[in-house]
């Protein structure tokens, strides 16, 4: 077998039980015997595909087959399946909240905030002039505000932490490239085990933000540059590289890595990157590379 079809289902849905293996079976050429990488959640069909099919084409057929079920479809080859370099957003992606919307919470006008990054992320607007008019909002506020909205609002996707730590286990690199902010980068790549951080950085004087980031901004292009330095100082190819984001700024690096992974992500970033995951928490992308529950760390 060349490639595989990973199918993978949140733990309480039962959306793997039944038919649903069958199923996806049929929608493939030439498939192999399923092999169930964890009971009832994530299970791994092999086969070889017919000349011509995409694996965009062949997930969409099996899409289609099981209709509305809440399973989450990976389609690749199988050669260099487990990766050495995972590069992974931050807001919405590694944790559920979008940092600089909170810190609007905190000063009192988190509904404007969330409706600029919002339009950010979806790609109706730059992205770094929107990050300069957010960050302008925040002039004033106290530097020691920041650790407050950490420990009071951030929380790790469920996960984050198995993700990175099972990877690294496994000999990989792990990095967060964020257009957020290095603050925050820091105390979450600490908390999910990740071995570096990429971020943009508040200006800071007499302990008040200034309402200016740090130039250059770190947005779309920055991203990119940051999977591509990692690589090539590992010595990688392109294949064995993953990323994982949800807006819009993730693009490039999705499209540059060997499996880009839209999660849980905007509708222009699910329509084009490589895979995608709508349903499963963030341990879907141990289950694509062929990881065993039984094998995750953290």
């Amino acid at each position: 077998m060349t490639h595989v079809l990973t199918l993978i289902a949140p733990r309480a849905s039962r959306a793997l039980e039944g038919e649903a293996i069958t199923r996806a079976s049929t929608a493939l050429p030439r498939a192999g015997a399923p092999d169930w990488l964890s009971a009832g959640e994530a299970c791994d069909i092999p086969f070889f595909p017919d000349a011509g099919q995409s694996d965009g084409e062949l997930a969409d057929a099996v899409r289609a087959a099981l209709g509305h079920a809440p399973v989450d479809i990976v389609c690749q080859p199988l050669l260099m399946r487990r990766k050495h370099l995972l590069v992974a957003d931050m807001d919405s992606t590694l944790i559920g909240q979008e940092c600089i919307d909170e810190i609007a919470g905190f000063m009192g006008f988190k509904p404007k905030m969330a409706q600029i990054t919002e339009r950010a992320m979806r790609g109706e607007i730059e992205f770094e002039p929107a990050l300069r008019e957010r960050v302008s909002l925040l002039e004033g506020l106290d530097e020691s505000a920041l650790q407050t909205i950490f420990d009071d609002k951030i929380t790790l996707n469920p996960g984050a932490r198995q993700l990175a730590r099972t990877m690294r286990a496994n000999g990989a690199r792990t990095v967060i490239v964020s257009g957020g902010f290095t603050f925050f980068t820091a105390r979450v790549a600490e908390a999910a085990g990740f071995d570096a951080h990429h971020a943009n950085e508040l200006e800071i004087a007499h302990g008040k933000l200034t309402g200016r980031v740090i130039e250059p901004i770190q947005g779309q292009q920055a991203k990119l540059d940051a999977l591509r330095h990692h690589r090539q100082a590992l010595g990688l190819a392109q294949e064995d590289t993953l990323g994982a984001g949800d807006g819009a700024n993730d693009l490039a690096m999705l499209g540059e890595a060997g499996l880009g992974v839209a999660y849980h992500a905007k509708p222009v970033v699910a329509a084009e990157a490589d895979t995608r995951i709508d349903h499963g928490d963030l341990t879907a992308l141990l289950f694509a590379q062929g990881y065993r529950r039984r094998e995750f760390a953290g």
